[in-house]
């Protein structure tokens, strides 16, 4: 019995078929991926694309991902290089015009004028009994400092007590043309009273306040004559007779008493000076600012009218005033005009009281304070580098003054003065002038200007730069090579969405 068997063939079709785009196979993922190797711009991975053999791509492989390793090391070293904010300072030399001349402060070599303060300090000894021996020539130099200390603290002037401008100017031009007492401003050195200063940037002024150096056709040149009347100095508050004087930016406070020159009587000063500039980076290059402290600013207002910018030095003697003031309730009275005081644990600025000379608590903070970093950041850490530094170069030179013929006229304003003449001042008058009298010639060496300008050395350009140069040397990757990538994923996107379209439409 034949018995005929049917064989039933069942046909299935693969479920990853291939799709057609008008009859014509579509690629497949890693059809894509393989003609993207073969075609890429990218080193190594044509090389892994067509090899004909397992070891020929293992090692096209290892080679690929090694020199990536390293490519990639070079690119994060190159990254962290630009956020170090690497900088140089740039020398260049330039003729400013116009210019502005600088100004000019300067005090009297001794703070105290005898027939003005003995009267009222030896009142104020016997109403205090401090010392009830205490005569015009036998007095503790503590004593008198404290007297002024006292003064102060009650908010009583002590200006008077000092050389007045009028007492002691008894000629002044600028660029040849007349100016007066009227074009200085005035303010207080705790170690040579009262001071004056020339031609300072004034803040309420509708007009520049400044004067060029051209102005009225000269060329920047200040004459001053000055008579110090060294017989009224107090002894033992000056180991010297003359002026103390300081070439400085216009808007920059006279820190006359640690950049001060010393110039003599019986001499004619000549000071030339240069200008040099130098301009830093702001934040994220350097930490420096231009920003004033509420304390700073009540600080500045006691400056008659000047329009002072920020100081880094001012910044730093007024924090260690305020760590002062809370160890000891007052501040140190060698820095007489650093008492704007922020009050602890609140906003209210204060004008702290002066310690007395012989309260040794003011100097034991003060070493305190400098020699612990702790309580420096705690306390100074708003104090950082201006962005900006302007100084003058001073060349000083001298000759004999005064000269016979000037002699009448500079006897005739000692005479009108308002200071006491000395006692023997009919018969040596000629002595006390030579002794007495100095002039200051302060101009302009050159029209030049040395400006240090810090600049970055390494910006987005070279960081760009610097990677494509990288990435070429060790996988050979551009940019055009990362759209050669994109085109990729983009292919891939295009067949996965072609995929998900199609078993869409098969379970409708």
């Amino acid at each position: 019995m034949m018995v005929d068997r049917i064989l039933h063939a069942k046909i299935v079709a693969p479920l990853d078929k291939i799709p057609t785009i008008g009859g014509k196979k579509r690629p497949r993922r890693l059809s894509i991926v393989r003609e993207f190797c073969l075609n890429t711009s990218t080193h190594a991975l044509p090389g892994i694309a067509r090899s004909a053999s397992i070891h020929n791509r293992i090692f096209w492989s290892i080679s690929f991902i090694g020199f990536a390793a390293i490519m990639i090391f070079f690119i994060v070293k190159a990254i962290m290089a630009y956020f170090d904010y690497p900088t140089s300072m740039d020398i260049t030399y330039i003729r400013e015009w116009p210019q502005y001349f600088p100004a000019f402060s300067f005090c009297n070599g001794s703070p105290l004028r005898y027939d003005q303060i003995m009267g009222p300090f030896l009142s104020y000894i016997n109403a205090t009994n401090i010392n009830s021996t205490t005569t015009a020539d036998t007095f503790q130099l503590s004593d008198l400092w404290d007297f002024l200390i006292y003064k102060s603290n009650i908010n009583e002037s002590v200006e008077s007590y000092f050389f007045s401008l009028s007492s002691m100017l008894r000629t002044c031009t600028y660029n040849f043309q007349p100016c007066s007492v009227q074009d200085f401003i005035p303010f207080l050195s705790s170690s040579y009273g009262l001071c004056y200063t020339f031609n300072a940037k004034l803040t309420n002024s509708y007009t520049d306040s400044i004067r060029y150096i051209n102005q009225g056709g000269g060329d920047g040149n200040l004459y001053l004559g000055l008579y110090v009347h060294s017989h009224q100095y107090v002894p033992y508050t000056a180991n010297s007779a003359g002026i103390i004087a300081l070439v400085h930016d216009n808007t920059q406070l006279p820190l006359i008493e640690a950049a001060g020159l010393e110039l003599a009587p019986g001499r004619k000063h000549k000071l030339g000076y240069r200008k040099k500039t130098a301009y830093f980076l702001s934040s994220p290059y350097t930490s420096c600012t231009s920003e004033i402290s509420p304390s700073m600013k009540a600080m500045l207002e006691k400056y008659r009218g000047a329009d002072y910018g920020y100081s880094e030095t001012i910044c730093y003697q007024l924090c260690e005033q305020k760590y002062i003031y809370e160890q000891c309730g007052c501040v140190n009275p060698n820095l007489w005009n650093a008492r704007s005081i922020v009050k602890p644990d609140s906003e209210e600025i204060i004008i702290a009281p002066l310690c007395n000379i012989t309260n040794q608590c003011y100097s034991t903070a003060a070493n305190k304070i400098w020699t612990s970093s702790s309580l420096m950041n705690k306390y100074c850490l708003d104090c950082l580098q201006q962005c900006t530094i302007t100084s003058f170069i001073v060349q000083a030179s001298s000759s004999r003054a005064p000269l016979e013929w000037e002699m009448n006229d500079i006897k005739a304003f000692v005479e009108n003065s308002s200071v006491s003449l000395p006692a023997n001042w009919s018969i040596t008058w000629r002595e006390h002038i030579y002794a007495d009298y100095l002039a200051v010639n302060i101009a302009r060496e050159t029209n030049i200007v040395e400006t240090n300008s810090q600049t970055a050395t390494m910006g987005l350009v070279d960081v760009l730069s610097n990677i494509g140069g990288q990435t070429g040397l060790w996988i050979g990757i551009s940019f055009l090579s990362i759209m050669e990538i994109i085109e990729m994923l983009y292919r891939l996107m295009r067949h996965e969405f072609h995929l998900i379209r199609l078993s869409i439409q098969g379970n409708r």
